[in-house]
């Protein structure tokens, strides 16, 4: 829906995993990229961080490009003649299904991991089992044949998700033409108060951090690795003083896009 509604011109290529998507961009193992560019979620307003983006960005050679939002709406849908009490399992993608709680918590549905939710909707058409149904877009339905059970059934109106656009080549949005994300991330060196120290520099520099991601590397249990987000853009001179100042606590810096900040962002 988001890679229609912001690229239309472009062709959507489908893939099982997001694993397969940066494949898709990167090319891997020598084998040729099949895509331009990977539209991935990141962030969800009701279940939080997407965690395998947050695992395969560090180690990506993609870089982000532009973000998109867009208000999710979920149906809970089973085969055409079910009735909701017969249904006693419900399908759908983890955070679909941490995004509904309540419903699946009202009705007593044992919820089930499903790849994706758009994925559920096919499973319960395929498996003709009428104690099944699906958390899926409400476009699912149409598609697969599927009654609607209850409409929009995310547990908060504010169910948006965030979504990255990647692209190999580092495109990065010019200075001085409106708000601008700089996503980058780094290695804090071992020493106390190192992340204290390599993150006072966007305080006393006026710089407004929206996102802190902490990773383990290398088999330890201490978080040593973190993608961050700032407001704004590295030629200007608050962050470009504060981001010197991480260089001197840091064993790397490395930036990972310097895009548009989407005016649904607000």
């Amino acid at each position: 829906m988001v890679c229609q509604r912001e690229y239309p011109e472009l062709e959507s290529v489908p893939c099982a995993s997001f694993e397969d998507v940066f494949a898709a961009v990167e090319g891997i193992d020598g084998a040729e990229p099949t895509a331009d560019l990977a539209m991935i979620p990141i962030d969800n307003s009701l279940a939080g961080r997407v965690a395998d983006i947050h695992h395969f960005l560090p180690g990506s050679s993609l870089h982000i490009i532009a973000e998109h939002f867009l208000r999710i709406r979920f149906h809970l849908m089973a085969l055409p003649g079910v009735a909701l009490e017969d249904v006693r399992t419900v399908h759908s993608h983890v955070h679909a299904l941490g995004q509904c709680r309540k419903v699946i918590r009202e009705h007593g549905l044992t919820p089930v991991i499903s790849g994706d939710t758009a994925g559920a909707a096919r499973e319960i058409a395929e498996a003709g089992d009428p104690t099944m149904a699906a958390i899926s877009p409400p476009m699912a339905a149409s598609i697969y044949g599927l009654d609607v059970l209850a409409e929009d059934i995310e547990d908060e109106d504010h169910n948006t998700t965030r979504f990255v656009v990647l692209s190999r080549e580092f495109v990065q949005a010019p200075a001085g033409n409106g708000p601008v994300v700089t996503s980058f991330i780094f290695n804090v060196r071992n020493i106390p108060a190192a992340l204290y120290k390599a993150l006072g520099g966007f305080a006393t520099n006026g710089v407004n951090m929206t996102k802190l991601e902490s990773y383990m590397v290398g088999g330890h249990f201490t978080a040593t690795q973190f993608l961050a987000e700032v407001d704004g853009h590295p030629d200007d001179i608050g962050l470009k003083h504060a981001l010197e100042e991480l260089a001197f606590f840091t064993t790397d810096v490395k930036i990972l896009g310097v895009y548009p900040a989407s005016p649904e962002r607000a």
